[in-house]
């Protein structure tokens, strides 16, 4: 699967935020020498989570920016730094993503140290509500949080579909995720799906955004095929932590949570209503008619378990 680049407004950024951005890059844009024995991890906001419980003292993994960041002075500059690294992990990329050769057939063409691929991870069981989704005509994200809640949407486009989904239903949105990422996996060189083989709340905070419950061990497994030991880093917090999906009574039920069911969402530390969000979508939504019918075309297997529930 090639990833899908993240929307957004882009505008020319202030030489104050390029200072910060190279400096937090520093090793990548060589305001720091590299280190004389290093590893790359490549890909979407997943990959600097992977990096992050594999490198350590005497082991490590150059920050490098996510692909969908990257301009095409950093293209360049990803091929002169994987040239002299070990290893290269990385999701799998197109060519020619967005334009540059950022695919990953074109970045292992660069480097002849080990390419190691996994899947992009995502798992619907915890928010069976929610979809992640990019459509090329429609480049603004949705506010407060960019997610689509099929609820919101169905009653937008005016499709009847249940309040709530039964405990089984919940598990078969589960199961069905895993399905995908089992396909996706068989592709390359990493499993990760039966990570998912027991649920718990710190397993993915988004249907996009996995937890240290998935990053710790996969960590311990991305380095044993590479080779090398030492064990993982736990960063002591908690990876893509930015935000949170409410979770519902009947996840908690259908995977036997520790957890209590929580009907806000935690934005940056702050909570937020649920309510308020799908009002400042159902808005949104009134005012791009298109991507309604577009975002239910694409998400009629998810609406057909809200239906039929």
């Amino acid at each position: 699967m090639s990833l899908t680049a993240d929307p957004g407004t882009i505008s020319a950024p202030s030489e104050t935020s390029v200072s910060a951005r190279r400096r937090h890059y520093a090793e990548f844009y060589g305001l720091a020498p590299l280190p004389a024995d290093f590893g790359v991890v490549l890909g979407n906001c997943q990959a600097e989570s992977l990096r992050t419980v594999m490198d350590a003292e005497g082991r490590r993994f150059v920050r490098v920016p996510a692909v969908h960041e990257m301009t095409a002075e950093d293209a360049e500059r990803l091929h002169e730094v994987v040239r002299s690294a070990h290893s290269v992990v990385t999701q799998p990329v197109r060519d020619d993503y967005h334009g540059l050769p950022l695919g990953t057939r074109q970045v292992a063409a660069a480097t002849d140290g080990r390419v190691l691929t996994l899947p992009p991870v995502r798992f619907g069981g915890l928010y069976p509500f929610q979809a992640s989704i990019r459509i090329p005509a429609f480049e603004e994200s949705l506010p407060i949080v960019d997610y689509h809640d099929v609820r919101t949407l169905a009653a937008t486009a005016g499709i009847p579909v249940a309040s709530a989904l039964p405990p089984d239903a919940v598990r078969a949105i589960g199961q069905s995720s895993l399905e995908v990422l089992r396909t996706r996996e068989a592709l390359t060189d990493v499993a990760v799906s039966d990570l998912f083989d027991e649920v718990t709340a710190d397993h993915v905070r988004t249907v996009n955004h996995p937890g240290n419950a998935i990053w710790l061990p996969l960590g311990v497994r991305v380095l044993g095929v590479l080779g090398l030991g030492g064990g993982v880093t736990d960063p002591g917090r908690p990876l893509l932590n930015a935000v949170h999906a409410p979770l519902l009574p009947e996840v908690v039920d259908a995977w036997s949570l520790a957890d209590q069911p929580r009907d806000h969402w935690i934005v940056d530390g702050a909570e937020i209503d649920d309510a308020e969000v799908r009002a400042a979508h159902t808005d949104w939504y009134a005012s791009h008619p298109g991507l309604v019918v577009a975002a239910v075309g694409r998400l009629t297997d998810l609406l057909a378990v809200w239906r039929d529930a």
